[in-house]
């Protein structure tokens, strides 16, 4: 099972090389009846021939999954991996890195953490700044906010059970709140007025409270998954300075930005940052899964989230040159999941990270222009970043979902709808700088 296998290796690198050079359609959801039966009695004692498993896998199972790689795929918040970044996941996953520890990892750890440094840069943090990369934006919210918590309970004397509150907009993501849920520490919700969280509005809602001592930190957004809203990041700052409150962004989506100048002055602020998250499995063109987690004062990462036990002693030492990405979030196993970024980030350079991000913004832009000009249609705001919302006039939620699935089954697109402020609406999200204005004028004509 473990000896080299020639003929099982060219067959795998085949259907590798082909799906780097054929994308394939975007695909259809599969049925869970069908893939059962497809599926049953296939892990068995004896095994099966590598090359009809394949064959399953090739014909069966991966047409069930939309390739959200396509730039075809406006949905949600797609990924487009280059291939760079691709290939080099290939050759990380086979490496069997075991990227917990400088002990074990020591040059991918230094490769990952070149990567960190620049977004810090980007970001205009300071020189001391540091994290490591999770698997997405949730757990890198989730262990910002449990630094966040162990900080302010040490720092202010309070036990494990004193009540503590977090302050969040009523736009943050939904992982924000679960995270919080889940390290027991409540929200505190401020209304947004136009869905922007500002400083003004964080500082009344404070004031107005009847004993706001409790709450410990402010989530901040920079970009909203569903309309792409940079909130205030400068005025949010100035509160926390103020009232000594942890600073978090949530960048996962919207934090490859900093690297467009088109749209860099939106994010004055975020340089204050005591940790923020950006998921470069988004617009960094990285493979799943991938979120750089990044700490202004890295120590008390270190003081939230290392793990002592007497199997662990070997890879603590006194060297702070010797970095475990383990002690900075919630994990222990961890595969090197940033080097891909790293490859491709050395391969391309910055500048041309730059000119992809630049193209979906100016995509977004262009797609508002026709939207406005359609009169069956309507644009609910002007883009912020990549995301464009619009309604179609006249329709209700059920001729969106039609819509949806006709684009689908043509093969034409995945455009799901989404909400906003009550109502069912369409949306486009560019991140694919190989997404054409033909295929936005192409769909906008199929709502007429």
């Amino acid at each position: 099972m473990h000896t080299y296998d020639p003929a099982l290796t060219d067959l795998v690198l085949a259907a590798l090389r082909d799906r780097l050079l054929n994308r394939p359609a975007l695909h259809h959801p599969g049925e869970a009846d069908k893939l059962d039966q497809v599926l049953a009695g296939l892990i068995r004692p004896e095994g099966n021939d590598a090359a009809e498993v394949l064959r399953l896998w090739t014909e069966q199972l991966a047409p069930t999954a939309i390739t959200v790689d396509s730039p075809r795929f406006l949905s949600f918040v797609p990924a487009a991996p280059t291939q760079a970044a691709a290939l080099f996941d290939m050759l990380v996953s086979c490496s069997s890195i075991q990227g917990v520890s400088w002990l074990l990892a020591s040059g991918p750890i230094a490769a990952e953490n070149q990567v960190l440094r620049l977004l810090a840069d980007l970001a205009g943090m300071p020189a001391g700044t540091g994290g490591c990369f999770v698997s997405g934006g949730s757990a890198g919210n989730l262990s910002a906010l449990v630094t966040a918590r162990d900080t302010a309970r040490r720092r202010r004397g309070l036990g494990p059970h004193d009540r503590v509150r977090f302050a969040v907009s009523d736009q943050a993501h939904s992982s924000l709140g679960n995270a919080l849920r889940i390290i027991g520490v409540e929200p505190f919700v401020i209304p947004t007025e136009d869905h922007r969280l500002t400083g003004p509005a964080l500082r009344s809602a404070l004031h107005a409270d009847t004993d706001p001592s409790d709450v410990i930190g402010v989530a901040a957004t920079a970009g909203t998954t569903n309309a792409g809203i940079i909130d205030d990041l400068s005025g949010i700052a100035s509160v926390a300075r103020d009232l000594d409150l942890w600073l978090h962004v949530d960048g996962a989506y919207g934090g490859a930005g900093l690297l467009a100048p088109s749209v860099r002055h939106r994010y004055r602020g975020i340089e204050h940052a005591d940790s923020l998250v950006i998921d470069p499995h988004k617009w960094l063109f990285a493979p799943f899964d991938c979120a750089a987690l990044l700490y202004r004062a890295p120590r008390t990462a270190q003081a939230a989230h290392t793990q002592d036990a007497s199997y662990l002693d070997a890879l603590h030492t006194d060297d702070d040159a010797q970095w475990n990405p383990s002690d900075y979030a919630h994990h222990l196993s961890r595969r090197a999941r940033g080097l891909p970024l790293w490859f491709s980030l050395a391969v391309h350079g910055t500048h041309a990270y730059t000119t992809a991000i630049e193209t979906a913004l100016t995509l977004a832009r262009d797609a508002a222009s026709i939207i406005r000009d359609a009169p069956h249609l309507q644009l609910i705001r002007e883009p912020e970043l990549s995301a464009v919302l619009f309604r179609r006039i006249g329709w209700a939620s059920e001729d969106y979902t039609r819509w949806s699935a006709r684009l689908l089954a043509g093969q034409t697109a995945f455009v799901a709808p989404t909400g906003w402020e009550g109502e069912t609406v369409a949306r486009f999200a560019f991140l694919n700088p190989e997404t054409s204005l033909t295929l936005v004028e192409e769909i906008v004509d199929s709502m007429s």
